[in-house]
């Protein structure tokens, strides 16, 4: 064996040592984020099949981490863990179509009353946009909300500019200025929600308090904070409509 194929191997089976260890290490941040997530899903879906997702998306992480770029292990491979789950998620959708079509219409709704009048629509003015009853609009929102996942992520997915794609390398020149642009009018559209609105979610996604946590510090039920994230969601899709239909 020569010199350069053994120190090759070596440098190899350190690798796969490394690789092990991190997945190891964070092994309890894949059950931390399938419960942080599940919080907002319906009672059908297991934890176990999320966790099974989420460790897919760990050992993706470890081999492919790159210290030299700057973010700690545990933010790349809090990104890959919930990336995973999403796309379980999404290939075993229950949602009914009735669900994704009334998810629809609350943003068209949304969009229109926000741009005749100038101002943030309330519950009301869309209750109004859409000839429902405000307790038939919360029941859409809450169907909303336990029927899809929404993540800041998967936002980003939708305005076909995603977070974290590094093995999808685009050859289109203007690529990094797209992703650039959505990030800068993704900050502008949460900058811009409602002041309750914009608490939610920076407590559910910076802070990773579950939907019980938030009600307590905000003083209102579990149903009702499902309800504003959902709103949060839906009013940021609606003012992001134009990066989605690019």
């Amino acid at each position: 064996m020569t010199l350069a194929k053994g120190l090759g191997i070596y440098q190899q089976s350190s690798e796969r040592s490394a690789a092990r260890q991190l997945v190891e290490d964070h092994a309890p941040l894949v059950k931390k984020i399938a419960l942080h997530m599940m919080a907002r899903l319906p009672a059908s879906v297991q934890l176990e099949d999320l966790m099974q997702a989420g460790m897919i998306g760990l050992l993706e992480a470890a081999q492919k981490y790159e210290a030299n770029k700057g973010a700690s292990f545990e933010t790349y491979a809090g990104i890959r863990i919930r990336g995973a789950i999403v796309d379980e998620i999404r290939r075993g959708d229950w949602v009914p179509r009735s669900v994704h079509r009334n998810t629809r219409r609350i943003a068209q709704a949304i969009k229109a009353v926000e741009a005749r009048t100038g101002e943030e629509a309330r519950d009301a003015d869309v209750a109004a946009e859409l000839e429902m009853t405000l307790n038939e609009y919360h029941a859409c929102l809450a169907d909303s909300s336990g029927g899809r996942l929404f993540s800041l992520d998967e936002l980003n997915e939708s305005g076909e500019v995603p977070i974290d794609n590094e093995d999808a390398v685009s050859d289109a020149p203007y690529a990094e200025l797209s992703e650039a642009g959505f990030r800068h009018s993704l900050a502008q559209a949460i900058d811009g929600l409602p002041e309750r609105e914009k608490l939610v979610l920076s407590l559910y996604y910076q802070e990773e308090l579950n939907l019980k946590e938030i009600g307590a510090v905000i003083g209102v039920s579990e149903s009702r904070v499902s309800q504003i994230h959902s709103q949060a969601a839906l009013r940021l899709k609606a003012r992001l409509s134009d990066w989605q239909s690019s």
